[in-house]
């Protein structure tokens, strides 16, 4: 604000915001589940709030498996569910000296290792820029590919060429060739986040099979008259084991 206005004029390319580069982060929260317990995610937000706000459910058992009586009922609590979420992240780019980062690759029915044998055979000749490929890598997230090269030197001027016509089969396609990034994270921070959706169940004694157990979760929570709802997802987790549970974003 202390700086003096000056005028400007912009005479740079305007480029297609849809064809930037973007950086997508998506969390991915692993927690431990303890035995005894069941995660239930409902479809409205709402039942979710009314079954942690009852917080104790007793919940009715009908199975043969039970040796002396035909029916019994559990005692469970309900407890929210909260996690920790990144709500601020500071990454350090670097780039790679020896490798290259490849895309914009044709949809072809051939099998990826077939694919990246293309392209190494390709990168690796001298008279089309490359040189001995030391490993080769297909991102699956994003359908590219790493390549790099045994030796520094060679991944620079193929990145300034920007793009460069690859044999593949029996036709040419123009693929294009970018800076390959790594990134180490130097600063995280974490808040705290409640799943709003999600009900976590304790005390769940181990009387009946899994299969059963998780049904009759189901059927108690999914009735309107206990004020439950339409289950989304179920997890159940007997007594003695422990399991782990991801989320991910809604």
């Amino acid at each position: 604000s202390a700086l003096p206005e000056k005028k400007m004029i912009f005479k740079g390319l305007l480029a297609n915001k849809e064809n930037m580069n973007k950086l997508m982060l998506t969390p991915l929260i692993r927690s431990p589940l303890p035995g005894g317990s069941a995660l239930i995610t409902f479809e409205e937000a709402e039942v979710a709030q009314g079954i942690i706000e009852k917080r104790e459910h007793t919940v009715e058992l009908s199975c043969g498996q039970l040796e002396e009586l035909d029916q019994c009922r559990v005692r469970v609590q309900a407890v929210p569910v909260d996690i920790l979420l990144p709500s601020a992240l500071e990454i350090r780019l670097t780039q790679s000296c020896r490798s290259i980062l490849v895309s914009d690759l044709p949809s072809l029915d051939i099998p990826k290792e077939a694919l990246l044998d293309k392209l190494e055979l390709f990168f690796s000749k001298t008279k089309n820029g490359g040189s001995e490929v030391e490993s080769r890598e297909f991102l699956e997230d994003s359908e590219q590919v790493v390549l790099t090269f045994t030796r520094d030197g060679v991944a620079e001027p193929l990145i300034e060429k920007g793009h460069i016509q690859v044999p593949i089969g029996k036709g040419k396609y123009r693929i294009k060739i970018s800076p390959c990034m790594s990134g180490d994270i130097s600063n995280l921070q974490l808040q705290p986040s409640r799943c709003p959706r999600t009900v976590l169940l304790l005390g769940i004694p181990d009387v009946l099979s899994v299969e059963s157990m998780r049904d009759a979760l189901e059927i108690h929570f999914q009735k309107a008259s206990r004020g439950g709802g339409e289950v989304d997802a179920l997890a159940y987790v007997p007594a003695g084991r422990t399991e782990v549970a991801v989320f991910v974003e809604d």
